[in-house]
């Protein structure tokens, strides 16, 4: 099993569509959304091509390979047009040769880690900042922003397969390594 996981798409068409791409492409087997998918939130500029309907509608079309959290700029409206749930604050995993806890990143983190066991990882978006560290005995990986990437960093995303964990820039395709 493959997973592409992402976050952050804060509503931008011309970053699901690259979201989608890179999803065909790497021939994931499951979609792992960790939240803010539609809304930019007031802390964020608008991101290019940000287009709520046109994100709503490119996802909606697969429903049934998406795992998704909630992130803090997602709420009930959005569940209301997106084709799979959304709501729910984290989710445990067992895939593709780990174990993921997958939060968004605003409840849990890496300062405020949930209870894992040695050897699992947490898996948070929110921070727009693509990221692999050791905390203890879990690891913490962030796959970056999708729309709104910081300093300097791609619009990003990462695999799970077999256990290793790739981040990808999802506009040229290329794996690059997180920030440490």
């Amino acid at each position: 099993m493959k997973l592409l996981i992402a976050s952050d798409l804060h509503g931008s068409a011309r970053y699901c569509r690259a979201l989608l791409e890179t999803f065909r492409r790497e021939q994931a087997d499951r979609l792992v959304l960790l939240g803010d998918l539609l809304y930019h939130g007031p802390r964020n500029p608008l991101p290019e091509e940000y287009d709520t309907q046109a994100v709503t509608a490119m996802l909606n079309t697969l429903a049934e390979h998406i795992l998704c959290v909630r992130g803090n700029c997602d709420s009930e409206v959005d569940q209301m047009v997106l084709s799979f749930p959304v709501l729910a604050d984290y989710a445990y995993l067992s895939a593709a040769g780990a174990d993921l806890f997958a939060t968004h990143g605003h409840l849990y983190g890496p300062e405020q880690l949930p209870p894992l066991r040695a050897g699992e990882h947490l898996l948070c978006g929110h921070i727009h900042l693509p990221v692999r560290r050791q905390i203890g005995q879990v690891t913490y990986l962030n796959p970056g922003s999708l729309a709104l990437p910081k300093e300097g960093t791609p619009h990003s995303c990462m695999t799970l397969e077999n256990g290793v964990f790739t981040w990808l820039d999802v506009v040229t395709g290329q794996p690059f390594q997180p920030l440490g």
